[in-house]
């Protein structure tokens, strides 16, 4: 019997699993087979008051989805923001992971991405102050950097339509990630 490919999708604090970062890639998994799980944190304010609870609230979440759906192919984790605190749910149990826009700034989540023993991807906008471009590019996953982009991956400033390019490069990137390092494709 085939293993079966699932994916789960951990949303920001104000950032939806419908919102066009998340909504992609769920239709990239989608066409890969994969089934999803999106995620909706039950009581986000209590989960972002503090870096404590907002790592063990996440990862409480998030495992008692995984704990549901884990079979021998170990699901993709795809965090944006706040969902990023699951990193440590990743390391833990070996788990390949996308990260949107991480939370670079907690300790936590960069120990767990240090810790990490499966493949990542860390995509963050050069002008988010979550982001530091030389700690992503010293951690052991891979990078994609959105030049002048902000938390939300949009480039303030600029005609919308640099914003639209910019996601077409973030989708191209997961899905090469997911191509290459979570589901090689054969044959």
């Amino acid at each position: 019997m085939p293993r079966r490919r699932q994916a789960l999708l951990l949303p920001g604090r104000n950032y939806s699993v419908q919102g066009p970062l998340l909504m992609y890639t769920h239709v990239a998994l989608q066409s890969r087979g994969a089934h999803t799980y999106p995620i909706v944190w039950k009581d986000v304010d209590r989960l972002a008051s503090d870096e404590q609870s907002m790592v063990e609230g996440v990862c409480e979440q998030t495992e008692a989805v995984l704990d549901r759906v884990h079979n021998d192919d170990p699901p993709l984790l795809v965090g944006k923001s706040l969902g990023s605190a699951a990193a440590v749910l990743a390391a833990h149990h070996g788990l390949p992971a996308i990260w949107f826009t991480p939370l670079l700034q907690h300790y936590p989540i960069v120990q767990a991405l240090r810790r990490a023993t499966a493949p990542f991807l860390l995509i963050g906008g050069s002008a988010d102050p979550a982001w530091t471009k030389k700690l992503a590019t010293d951690l052991p996953g891979e990078v994609c950097e959105i030049r002048g982009a902000d938390h939300g991956l949009f480039i303030p400033g600029r005609p919308l339509v640099d914003s639209a390019h910019a996601l077409a490069d973030v989708i191209e990137a997961v899905e090469a990630f997911i191509d290459t390092a979570v589901w090689p494709r054969t044959g």
